[in-house]
């Protein structure tokens, strides 16, 4: 595991446990926002956390996971995306992508080297386990 790899799941951790209300900058040209975190009550255990990340020019995320279920949705510029088996796409204002618990996210990152791109992300995990998890 390389040292961009344990920042970023560091950073990013560390932003959802303490609920951080400011933009936290993290590696490779990413800056992530947590928005709100919720216990859901049916689902003991559960929790829903959404948060807003935006990539700079030529910015993108190392190889990861989130044991979570996670919806992407584009508010500006565009990304591209893809899990380990699936085709990578490029994403614009409005489109969504999603990423289940065992899915190993390999390709996130800003489909410009000229302008920045953001977008939120909801996730459905369990209360105990990390926001993002790096993969070697």
């Amino acid at each position: 595991m390389d040292i961009k790899n344990i920042c970023l799941g560091l950073a990013l951790n560390a932003a959802m446990a303490v609920g951080m209300p400011t933009a936290h900058a993290a590696p490779g040209g990413i800056s992530v926002k947590p928005l709100i975190n919720k216990d859901v009550a049916e689902m003991p255990g559960k929790e829903l956390l959404m948060i807003s990340v935006e990539y700079a020019p030529g910015g993108e995320d190392p190889v990861h996971r989130h044991d979570a279920h996670g919806i992407v949705y584009v508010l500006e510029g565009s990304v591209v995306m893809g899990v380990k088996g699936g085709k990578e796409v490029t994403l614009k204002p409005g489109d969504t992508f999603y990423e289940g618990p065992a899915d190993l996210h390999t390709v996130g990152r800003n489909a410009s080297k000229t302008k920045p791109a953001k977008f939120v992300v909801f996730l459905l995990k369990e209360k105990q386990k990390p926001v993002l998890i790096p993969v070697p």
